[in-house]
């Protein structure tokens, strides 16, 4: 499995939110080295406070397949996952996650919370991995946060 080819797929995702004035994160679900679901922040598009990149991802992943239950995918994402996006990739019950830039101020695979390894839920683990491609993944935010403020 190559995950830094598949973390490049969720950083094109993250871009396409970028151009749209989105936050640039990005998520690409993987079967069988087959992309089942890619997408990217859509919360300022939709209007929609739950738009984040990994939810959009499950979703279309869960309707691709035809089950909510993800067995067998690893779910990749630019940006570690906050508490909303690591308690649905609980229930969606993926292989894996595997994140790029970790958040030391929201993010739930170990930077704040380790709630998708949190066996106390009740709800089973989500074996997490962070750190790939992460010097792009964050840079792509930085850069986004530092153009934002140059138009203010």
């Amino acid at each position: 499995m190559n995950h830094e080819a598949w973390m490049g797929l969720a950083l094109k995702e993250a871009a396409a939110a970028a151009a749209l004035g989105e936050i640039p994160v990005g998520a690409v679900i993987v079967r069988d080295s087959l992309v089942i679901a890619a997408a990217g922040n859509r919360r300022e598009t939709r209007r929609d406070p739950t738009a984040h990149a990994e939810i959009l991802a499950l979703r279309a992943a869960a309707g691709a397949l035809g089950t909510w239950r993800l067995t067998g995918c690893v779910l990749y994402v630019t940006l570690e996952p906050c508490p909303m996006c690591a308690g649905a990739i609980v229930q969606a019950r993926p292989d894996m996650v595997v994140f790029g830039a970790h958040d030391d101020r929201a993010g739930c695979c170990g930077s704040v919370y380790r709630i998708t390894e949190d066996e106390r839920l009740g709800l089973g683990t989500v074996p997490t991995h962070g750190g790939v491609l992460a010097k792009e993944c964050a840079g792509i935010l930085t850069d986004f946060f530092a153009n934002r403020r140059q138009r203010i």
